[in-house]
């Protein structure tokens, strides 16, 4: 077994809950990567249990090596109280799968116009570091410096949805040449970057902690990379999905391929993997989405944006990226744990260390079936593709959650 992002190759040996040997042995066919931290998923509960539970997440993302995932709070009742985080937290405890990290809601019922109980959130049980609008802007350039203001004293983070509404109303798909052939209302690229221009010089003014969710264009990437120059405390995700897949995917008028931010070009695709590459972009997080069937299996313009990712991503960012095993480590485990606060998770796998690890098979080869998935859900958009690849076990501090690639309960 090759251990990634540790000091040793070897077997790792496990005992209260940590590491406490790892023996020389030499490389091996599996790879010990540090447990996956996912800081944009989506997991429903409470009030959307047809799409997906926390549970029911939780499995999903023990299945794709995950030990920690930040919940959004796009909820039903939206989490935007010390209470609703509370209970997602307290959920997340009980299944026992992964460490569930609430993510608050910067404004009142996701609605734009009145802050959150931002430090009520912070100071509850669950300890909210991250508050996310996700799926919605904070629109207002007022009250998002309000809100970076506020969490400054605590250190947290707003994550925003960078989508400014009025140039995205009614916006189907990427706006172009693919959306003018489809008659399909186009959703431009600017409507992220004016965002995102304005954000960056926002936390720039104040000096406080912004990070970018799913970012879509290479005009994103470059304004991201401008903000890291100025020294400014600004991070940023890519999905699996915006790495690999594009617009012409929406030929079909499939509406597994509608998501939101929307695929984008090839030049886009390939601009966020070298962004990725070169620091300016710092996670990937998958923005996993469950959608019953009634919200997905209809004619694109009345189907939810969204799609599955927690039991594929691994495979698909060492199909986009490469076998870059250090940085993967990096991407998806510590640069995560360290944005959203999480304590014990994203280190090293060294003696000593909790024992959160995931294992990965290289040399599997496994055909994506929607009905294997865990998530109640089936909008996957990689449905028949075959992926290299899989998880073959996952241990959240010493107690395995997978093995032999199947979900200990």
């Amino acid at each position: 077994m090759t251990v990634i992002s540790g000091t040793q190759l070897g077997d790792i040996h496990i005992e209260n809950g940590r590491a406490v040997a790892i023996d020389e042995t030499g490389k091996g066919a599996l790879i010990a990567l540090p447990g996956l931290v996912d800081l944009h998923t989506h997991l429903r509960e409470p009030g959307r249990e047809d799409a997906e539970t926390v549970e029911s997440g939780s499995r999903a993302a023990a299945l794709g090596g995950y030990t920690a995932v930040c919940a959004m709070a796009n909820t039903s009742p939206v989490a935007d109280t010390a209470g609703v985080v509370e209970q997602v937290w307290r959920l997340g405890r009980e299944a026992g799968l992964v460490d569930v990290q609430p993510i608050g809601a910067v404004t009142v019922g996701l609605a734009g116009e009145q802050l959150a109980e931002l430090g009520a959130m912070a100071d509850s049980a669950a300890r909210v570091r991250v508050f996310s609008d996700d799926g919605h802007c904070v629109s207002d350039p007022r009250l998002m410096r309000r809100a970076l203001e506020y969490v400054k004293a605590f250190d947290g983070v707003i994550a925003q949805h960078a989508e400014e509404p009025r140039l995205t109303t009614g916006a189907q798909m990427n706006e172009g040449e693919v959306a003018a052939r489809l008659g399909l209302t186009g959703w431009p690229a600017v409507a992220e970057e004016a965002i995102i221009a304005r954000d960056v010089l926002l936390a720039g003014h104040v000096g406080a902690r912004l990070h970018i969710c799913h970012v879509s264009t290479a005009g994103s990437v470059e304004l991201i990379r401008w903000a890291k120059s100025k020294g400014w405390r600004v991070t940023a995700e890519v999905t699996p999905h915006h790495l690999l897949l594009t617009e012409d995917r929406a030929t079909q008028y499939d509406p597994v391929f509608k998501v939101n931010p929307p695929l984008r070009t090839e030049a886009d695709v390939l601009a966020l993997r070298a962004g990725l590459l070169d620091g300016t972009i710092d996670v990937v997080a998958t923005d996993h989405a469950p959608h019953s069937v009634e919200d997905k299996e209809c004619e694109w313009a009345y189907a939810r944006p969204g799609m599955l990712g927690l039991e594929t991503a691994l495979a698909i960012v060492v199909q986009t990226m490469g076998p870059k095993w250090d940085r993967i480590a990096d991407w998806m485990s510590a640069a995560p744990a360290r944005i959203a606060g999480l304590t014990g998770h994203g280190a090293a796998i060294e003696v000593g260390q909790p024992a959160n690890i995931a294992i990965f098979d290289p040399s599997v080869r496994w055909t994506v079936d929607p009905t294997a998935l865990a998530s109640r859900s089936r909008n996957t958009p990689y449905a028949g593709m075959e992926l290299r690849g899989r998880i073959e076990a996952t241990y959240l501090r010493g107690e395995p959650t997978v093995l032999n690639g199947k979900a200990t309960r």
